[in-house]
């Protein structure tokens, strides 16, 4: 394949882009077809993305580094108002914010107060409708809402608006078009063969976090975390020792499932995943064990990196 030749007359740019919403708006789905490669678990489970994760996107025009932020929701405990902290504070510093909202249903009040904490920024913010792919269109309401919030704020904040489909692909390409039109001029911050910064041990404690989400559903996701106690890593096969936390001696039984069943599917599904994405043969080893309360400790969340 003949390689893509940078046109020595065009100034390389590099920037910061980061991406928020509300919680299941498809900011990983969007993430992870904007590079072509998954670098952000999907579910359509609240709390799903738990750690801030940077995806590099490189090409002829330059290099973005997006950051996936957890999608903020209304929290009661302290892993969710940790994760709703860590979103909010990701719009600063950074060369320009993309807010992600779902256009198929009407604004919520996360969205309300996206609107109004955008409301302060003066850098370039893109606004993204996802599921254009979707019937119901209530982007009349979102701009609607903003116009009514930007004249309360007194906002000169001009977003640009955007339709895509994260899960389909539409409107990609005029979206990626859009933030490399608002990122300043630079040399690359990574080398251009790294899609993510992301720790492996967190990107494969996600991964086998994200095959029990598929499983569990609405059962008890929010109640589990999982912990990579170690790899060895073979030159044909890595052996992955990792830990499934529950809060409940009650939870632990419906993680393992009759006999054994739920958790060999996630094991598998997990080794076949972690295979794609590094080359190489898994052997996974899971343990579940019971810490009580563990999203209440701050030790445990300082553990997992959610505080």
């Amino acid at each position: 394949m003949k390689e893509e030749m940078k046109d020595p007359q065009v100034a390389e740019k590099a920037g910061i882009v980061s991406i928020v919403g509300r919680t299941n708006v498809g900011k990983s789905t969007l993430v992870n077809h904007l590079l072509g490669e998954k670098v952000s678990i999907v579910s359509d489970t609240v709390q799903t993305t738990r750690n801030l994760i940077r995806a590099i996107l490189t090409e002829p025009r330059g290099q973005i580094v997006f950051l996936d932020t957890p999608g903020v929701h209304k929290a009661t405990g302290e892993l969710g108002k940790n994760l709703n902290k860590t979103a909010r504070s990701a719009v600063e510093g950074v060369d320009a914010v993309l807010l992600v909202l779902d256009r198929s249903k009407k604004p919520a009040l996360e969205d309300d107060g996206w609107f109004r904490r955008i409301a302060r920024e003066t850098g370039p913010c893109i606004i993204a409708l996802n599921k254009c792919d979707v019937h119901y269109d209530r982007s009349a309401d979102y701009k609607t809402l903003w116009d009514e919030i930007k004249a309360e704020k007194e906002s000169a904040l001009e977003p640009v608006w955007v339709d895509v489909s994260a899960l389909h692909g539409d409107g990609m390409e005029g979206l990626l078009n859009t933030l490399f039109t608002h990122t300043p001029e630079g040399p690359a911050l990574f080398p251009d063969d790294i899609l993510t910064d992301y720790p492996r041990k967190l990107n494969m404690a996600d991964v086998i976090r994200e095959k029990l989400f598929h499983r569990l559903h609405s059962e008890l996701p929010h109640a589990v975390a999982v912990w990579i106690e170690n790899i060895d890593e073979r030159e044909k096969k890595w052996t992955v020792d990792a830990t499934i936390y529950v809060e409940r001696h009650s939870q632990k039984g419906i993680v393992i499932g009759e006999k054994g069943r739920q958790l060999k599917w996630v094991r598998e599904q997990a080794e076949k995943e972690l295979h794609e994405m590094y080359g190489v043969r898994f052997k996974i080893k899971l343990w579940v064990k019971v810490e009580k309360n563990w999203r209440k400790n701050f030790w445990m969340l300082k553990k997992f990196g959610y505080a």
